[in-house]
């Protein structure tokens, strides 16, 4: 008699990477909107347009430190026959020059202040010479070129920031020089963060043999901070499927659970089991190297997606998956030319470890998935799609890390 078989699963498996962004972020809740200072607001994402409630500069200003002039009173100006002009008064960031310049007058100007009326152009500091108290020698013309107009950042009542941007520091800098004490960002998404594993300990702690640091819990809680979210620490639950659902327990109010580790084929991946057996199975395993044992499901109404207990798989599947569904930002990539081949795979799409220098990207060389120094050590995800390969010489999409 033949053998008996495993039902098929009732769940997608062996996914790309893009369904499996896009089936993380269709479980995640659209956060409110709430209001923050603007000193506040780095690394949130703006829930709504922002228009500038001021013009920038406010005011027509200078852009270097010297004469404001009349050009038509400074064109024939030379280091052989300098241009002489009265000096009447100054113009300096916040105080500007209030009576006008004639044919023949200039103040002294600096940088950011206002232009006084009657003149449009500057001569540099470094083109001057003294002649007396009162009066200065211009060694060349004054330009046009080296004022600021009013307006030319931005104009009151302009749209400049839309909703959905995420939010930099020039951002958060730009959204200040808008003139908004404060911003509408979306809520944090509260995330609940869970290691697994028998042979993984706290850092600090004795290291006996087959034991490892919880480096993914560590380094995920630092990237998942990076990324705008409130991180539940639910700290590290050891392989029995009774430690895994009373650490479970404690994700109430979580929008999400990251578990890492026990998502694989082994005897011991309760994680899988626990999801496939007693939860809800959205997909499992996605077509990429590292990171193809990840899993997405749901455990009494709340989304868990299970990363690899692998310390390079875990990180690189939440930087080009986990990461943009949180954020709502896509994945930034751009295209350089490989200094080194890079080996394709024939049904997975493979993220090497990759090094920039000078326009260039190489192979890191050490692309296994436990040489976490990789990562430290790289500066780059080099993306090769599946069934491809990449020579030497040829163009390659590459993640900044």
């Amino acid at each position: 008699m033949p053998e008996p078989t495993s039902p098929a699963p009732t769940f997608p498996m062996h996914i790309s990477v893009a369904e499996a962004r896009e089936m993380l972020a269709a479980l995640l809740p659209t956060p409110e909107t709430e209001t923050v200072p603007v000193g506040q607001a780095l690394g949130r994402t703006l829930a709504a347009d922002l228009q500038a409630k001021v013009s920038h500069p406010s005011a027509t200003e200078s852009a270097l430190d010297g004469i404001a002039a009349r050009e038509a009173d400074t064109l024939t100006a030379s280091a052989e026959a300098p241009v002489r002009l009265k000096i009447i008064g100054e113009s300096r960031a916040g105080v500007s020059f209030d009576g006008e310049v004639g044919e023949g007058q200039c103040v002294r100007i600096y940088t950011g202040a206002p232009m006084p009326p009657g003149v449009d152009a500057i001569c540099p500091v470094e083109e001057l010479r003294d002649d007396g108290p009162e009066h200065v020698l211009l060694l060349r013309p004054a330009f046009p070129g080296d004022v600021r107009p009013e307006g030319g950042d931005f104009r009151a009542g302009e749209t400049v920031m839309g909703a959905g941007l995420w939010l930099t520091a020039p951002r958060v800098a730009l959204a200040a020089a808008l003139g908004h004490a404060h911003v509408p960002v979306l809520r944090k998404l509260r995330v609940a963060l869970l290691s697994t594993g028998d042979e993984v300990i706290e850092p600090g702690q004795p290291l006996l043999p087959s034991q490892v640091y919880d480096s993914n819990r560590i380094g995920l809680s630092a990237m998942l901070r990076e990324s705008g979210c409130e991180v539940i620490e639910l700290g590290h639950a050891p392989d029995s499927p009774a430690s895994l659902q009373a650490a479970i327990q404690g994700a109430g109010g979580a929008d999400v659970l990251l578990t890492t580790g026990g998502v694989s084929m082994g005897k011991y991946d309760f994680m899988r089991d626990l999801l496939i057996e007693h939860g809800r199975v959205s997909f499992w395993k996605v077509r990429m190297r590292p990171g193809g044992p990840a899993i997405l499901g749901g455990w009494n109404g709340l989304p868990v997606f299970g990363l690899p207990g692998n310390p390079v798989s875990s990180l690189v599947v939440f930087h080009v998956i986990v990461r943009p569904a949180l954020t709502g930002q896509p994945v930034q990539s751009l295209k350089l030319r490989a200094v080194t081949p890079f080996r394709g795979l024939p049904t997975k799409t493979a993220f090497w470890r990759g090094v920039i220098q000078d326009g260039m990207v190489s192979d890191y060389g050490q692309q296994g998935s436990g040489i976490l120094r990789s990562l430290s050590d790289a500066n780059a995800l080099v993306i090769v799609p599946e069934g491809g390969g990449v020579r030497a010489g040829e163009e390659v999409d590459v993640v900044l890390l």
